[in-house]
């Protein structure tokens, strides 16, 4: 009866890990590691979180140690994020479920210069990684995250 029972509970543990597995493999919700498209250094780690459908992500933690304090300087004066740490601020706002793997019609914003941008995220490697696009009309850029959970 108690190698039943073991059985039965690690057959239970594993179908949980692939169920875990499976959910970050189809959502973007979890915590990410930045990558500054232009340095390809680790920035910082986004905390994206999901509500109603909608997704949202939140600055947890600056790589660069001298940016630790850092505010949101440059956004706009009407801007409730004007003068805010940057850590815990909500950068990545009001992305819907865009067909597979990919959301979009919400805004980024760029703490380093204010702006905010049109934002489109789409999940590649099996949910590994996360293309994050910001752009005004057809000008923009990418970036690739990198899943830390």
């Amino acid at each position: 009866m108690a190698s039943l029972l073991s059985r039965l509970c690690a057959t239970a543990f594993a179908a949980g890990l692939t169920l875990t597995a499976f959910a970050q493999s189809t959502s973007p919700v979890g915590l990410w590691q930045t990558i500054d498209d232009e340095t390809k250094k680790a920035k910082s780690s986004v905390r994206i979180t999901e509500k109603d459908g909608v997704i949202s992500g939140t600055i947890v933690k600056i790589v660069d140690p001298a940016k630790q304090d850092s505010k949101c300087d440059e956004c706009d004066s009407d801007d409730p994020r004007k003068g805010k740490p940057v850590i815990g601020m909500t950068i990545l706002t009001d992305l819907k479920k865009d067909g597979d793997n990919v959301w979009s019609g919400g805004k980024i914003l760029d703490p380093n210069n204010g702006k905010s941008y049109n934002a489109k995220v789409t999940l590649i490697e099996g949910g590994k990684k996360l293309e994050m696009r910001g752009s005004i009309l057809f000008i923009g850029r990418t970036q690739t995250w990198i899943r830390v959970e």
